[in-house]
């Protein structure tokens, strides 16, 4: 499972909006990196912002 995959799954679990500190607990990968990926998801339309530092996958 690649860092992708793990951010994915970690924010379909939480059932809610994650801050990326929060998917950086939750899958024990660093918060910089979980930052360079949101970016990435975001670009391919993969995750949504509904708030403000915010994300959840696109439904």
């Amino acid at each position: 499972m690649d860092i992708y995959e793990k951010i994915l799954k970690a924010m379909a679990e939480a059932g809610k909006p994650l801050k990326g500190g929060e998917i950086a607990e939750l899958t024990g990968i660093e918060k910089k990196e979980v930052d360079n990926a949101i970016k990435k998801l975001k670009k391919e339309e993969k995750i949504v912002s509904p708030k403000v530092c915010y994300y959840e996958p696109k439904k």
